[in-house]
């Protein structure tokens, strides 16, 4: 959802691109341009496309700019943090399974240890 401030940049900005383009526009009047004499006239032309640039550059900024703030919903955002945190969970299980495995190992290992232990005293 857009702002009314960044709706009223849209608007500002596509008014300046069409006040600029509007003046290019007669088609007669440019061909006279090119044939007149005057250098005031190709100065204006100048002028105008100069206008019709920077008015093209702002509306290519503010469109980046839309770009960049167009942010995943809320819902999308909630599903790939739960997606996120369930990848963690699977992990973390994962890690806990693997521990586990290694203790009882060890306590195996131990016992092992202390049968041998015993009945080495025994035979003493």
């Amino acid at each position: 959802m857009q702002s009314p401030s960044s709706m009223a940049d849209m608007i500002a900005c596509v008014m300046a691109l069409e006040a600029a383009l509007l003046l290019c526009l007669p088609a007669r009047e440019l061909q006279a341009i090119d044939r007149s004499a005057h250098p005031y006239h190709q100065i204006d032309v100048e002028r105008h496309a100069r206008d019709f640039m920077e008015a093209a550059k702002k509306l290519q900024l503010y469109l980046i700019g839309l770009q960049r703030e167009d942010l995943p919903s809320k819902p999308d955002m909630l599903r790939k943090e739960i997606a996120k945190m369930e990848e963690e969970l699977k992990t973390k299980t994962e890690l806990i399974t693997k521990q586990e495995r290694l203790l009882q190992n060890w306590r195996n290992e131990l016992k092992d240890q202390l049968d041998k232990h015993n009945i080495e005293l025994e035979m003493v």
